[in-house]
Parts: C-alpha cells; structure tokens; sequence
C-alpha cells in the first residue's frame, strides 16, 4: 500500500476521530501553533459521554470550549504551564498544575504513558512525512508511547527543519483542517522600564555569545541591543519574532557555537504570521525534542552560553519564585530551572533572572526578605547567577549570604531598602 493510499484508509471526519477517545484516557497535545483545534470541538460535543479523560498541555493559549469549569468531570485540564485561559479554573480548582521542568516532560510521558496525541501537522509530503511545523517539544516523546495519534492537517502550518516528522504508518487518524488559522501571540510593547532592565544585560552579553531568551517585552529590548554585536548564536527553548531581526542584521550567524555551529537550536515557536514565514524551510533553524534543547548537559557545552528568563520574586536568600503568588500559581517553571543548571556548568556561561522592583504602582517590593508564605522556589539560590532590575545588575553567584543580601537591597526599589535592611539585620543577614 502507498502512502496516498494510507491517507485516504486514515481520514476521517473530526466527529469520527473523536470516538478514538475514551473515558480515562490520558491526552496529550502540545502549544502554540502546534495545538490541534477541530479535534477539540469534536470532542467537547462528546462532553456528556466521557468521564475522567485527563488532558496535560505545556501552554494553552486558545480557550477552546473545553476550557470550562463545566468540562471538570468530563476532560479535566492538568496543566504544565498556568496561562490566561486556564489560570481561574486553576485558582478555583477545575483544572490543576502539574510542576514539571519542561527538560523532564518527554521523561514524564514515556514513563507515565499516552492514551491519545492530537496534534496539528503540514500537509504530508511525497514521502509520507507529515512535519510539527513550529515546534517539536514532547511530541516525539509522545509518538513513541501513544496508543492513538490524531493529527490535524493545516496548510497554514509552515515545513520546517528538524527532528519534527512522523510518518503516516504511525498515525492512527487523520482530520484535515483547511481553513483554521494558526495561532499567533502578540508581540510586547517594549516600555522604557523593559530598555532599563535589558541595557545592563546586553552590556555583559559579548561578542560570541550563545542565547536563551524568552517572551517579554525584556527579553525583546536585550535582542534589540544586540545589532551592533558580532558571531552570536542561540541556542533556546522557544523563539519568537526577534529572530528575523537578529538573523538579517547579521550579528546572529552562529559561527563560534561549539554545537550545531551556525544553527539556531530550538523546541518552539510563539509569534506573529511574519516570523512564521520567515522561519519556514529555513536551512539554519531547526527543532529538536526540548529533552535535547534543555538539557542542562547540552546546554553547557554551547559556547558562552546566556540565558534570560523573568521571575515574579526573590527573596534576600536568592531563591527565585517564579510559577505562583504565594500560594496561587500564575504561570510555570518551563525552562528557567533548565538553563540555570546548563550555564552554571558552563566555564563563561551568564544567567540572568529579571524583574521589576516593585508591582501595584511601587507599593509592594517584589525584592522581600523572604519568599511570600506558600511561594514555590522555581530557581533555588545556589543555581541564581544574576539577579537584574531597574536599578541595575548584580551577580550573586560565587557571594556569600551577608554579600548577597546587600547586593538585593542595592537592586531592590528606593523606597523598601530600610525595610529590607532592617528585616535583614533581623534574620542575622546583616550586622
């Protein structure tokens, strides 16, 4: 049988796909682009007859119906990441956060088992091969255990390179879905404060350098310093639409890497329509399973490798909080811990954790003398290399305690200095 022939044996409307899917089962599908929607639609008119299918996601970004307190009993969401979709029913306990370094999640599948992957793939090509597009992530992980695979074809999603195929003999069904539009996020408004924060980093990021950078108008304003530098690379969990910028302008060629030289080395994608298009096909991008992308062992070999990640706070200790506020989670730990690891490993390697100093209007502290009571610890101290705010950077990776607490409060907003200062003395921090 060829592999047109298998096509024809697979498709099936999305109505029929969806009787695939069973009480108890276990789904897994993946972000951004990547995430199927017909299929989704089908089975949320399947509501009332299932019961306890447990749906695991990395990032949600479409509020699908399902995504519904309604849903609970139905298709329960256990989610790896907290997103504006899902985040009340968290809060309100219809959905869940399941805390998982984004390196460990291919790991957690392989062990823990797949019922069903959905996923949105290319049109397949003369060979049979349907490509993940804008991503690879934990697909292939799930591809090796799934007891179902559905994929849902879009024209939209773009051919990429990489280690992001699956052959059509793997496929259990499959849904074309020709007219839905991937999914695009917004790029941030970089403010003056994001330019404040970002300058002192791009100061310490040199000529050579391999980057990790994440989404944020932060993140955003670093790329936008980095014209005038020379020979960068990346290596990173997810690209976005500075990519094309620091690709055409020259200063990113990826000539120094020590791995994969001359190659942008990535998991996922999240951006706009322009930054897809130019991604496609591209010779020098390319997308591998993020149990290779974050692996800290990885990550330490690449030359001067740079991550920049965001926090929500941190404490005079230097533990960093960055998936809850207090005791209610708000995002997820993705990656951060990941790359921490990897460039405290590596002999040049700069971690930088960002945040602004203070949150409702400069009236609470985000630098405090310790964590908020139920506060998760996503980066502990002794993996925090440096710590930057508006008020400038500071390194606190080779410091002791006493010199870690001071380098904080010179960081930490004007205004809550003598409160940290005096809390400090409190805990014995400081004389």
């Amino acid at each position: 049988m060829n592999v047109q022939q298998m096509y024809k044996d697979k498709l099936f409307s999305p109505a029929e796909a969806a009787k695939a899917v069973k009480s108890g089962d276990m789904i897994y599908t993946p972000s951004e682009a990547n995430e199927p929607t017909l299929i989704w639609e089908a089975l949320a008119d399947r509501k009332e007859e299932l019961e306890g299918v447990r749906v695991r996601q990395f990032l949600t970004r479409r509020k699908h119906r399902y995504v519904d307190e309604s849903f609970a009993p139905h298709m329960f969401i256990e989610s790896l990441f907290v997103t504006t979709p899902i985040r009340k029913m968290v809060h309100d306990g219809y959905a869940t956060y399941l805390p998982w370094n984004f390196s460990d999640m291919p790991a957690l599948i392989r062990q823990g088992g797949c019922d069903v992957l959905m996923c949105a793939v290319t049109p397949m090509d003369e060979h049979g091969y349907f490509c993940y597009g804008l991503g690879c992530d934990y697909t292939p992980a799930a591809v090796e255990v799934a007891k179902t695979i559905i994929v849902e074809v879009n024209p939209n999603i773009p051919w990429t390179n990489g280690y992001n195929k699956i052959h059509i003999s793997q496929v259990s069904h499959i849904i074309e879905a020709n007219d839905v539009p991937i999914f695009e996020l917004e790029q941030p408004t970089i403010s003056a404060m994001d330019e404040k924060i970002a300058a002192p980093i791009a100061e310490r990021i040199t000529d050579g350098s391999t980057l990790q950078v994440g989404i944020g108008g932060i993140p955003a304003a670093v790329c936008g310093y980095m014209q005038h530098k020379k020979d960068l690379g990346m290596h990173t969990e997810l690209v976005t639409d500075y990519i094309k910028d620091m690709m055409e302008s020259g200063c990113m060629n990826g000539s120094k890497k020590s791995i994969h030289k001359g190659k942008v080395i990535a998991t996922i994608v999240e951006g706009t329509k322009p930054c897809f298009d130019y991604i496609a096909n591209h010779p020098a991008i390319e997308f591998h399973p993020v149990d290779y992308t974050n692996n800290p062992f990885v990550i330490a070999q690449n030359h001067k490798q740079v991550s920049i990640n965001g926090t929500i706070e941190v404490d005079l200790f230097g533990q960093c909080c960055s998936e809850s506020m207090g005791t209610r989670i708000w995002g997820g730990i993705g990656g951060q811990l990941d790359f921490a690891r990897g460039v405290t490993m590596n002999p040049e390697g700069q971690g930088f954790i960002v945040l602004t100093s203070t949150t409702k209007n400069d009236t609470i502290s985000k630098i405090v003398p310790t964590l908020t009571p139920g506060a998760v610890v996503s980066t502990p101290r002794t993996l925090v290399d440096h710590i930057v705010t508006e008020y400038g950077c500071v390194k606190l990776r080779d410091k002791s305690m006493q010199e870690r607490a001071k380098l904080l409060i010179s960081v930490a907003h004007p205004n809550f200095r003598d409160m940290l200062t005096f809390e400090a003395k409190k805990m014995g921090l400081l004389i």
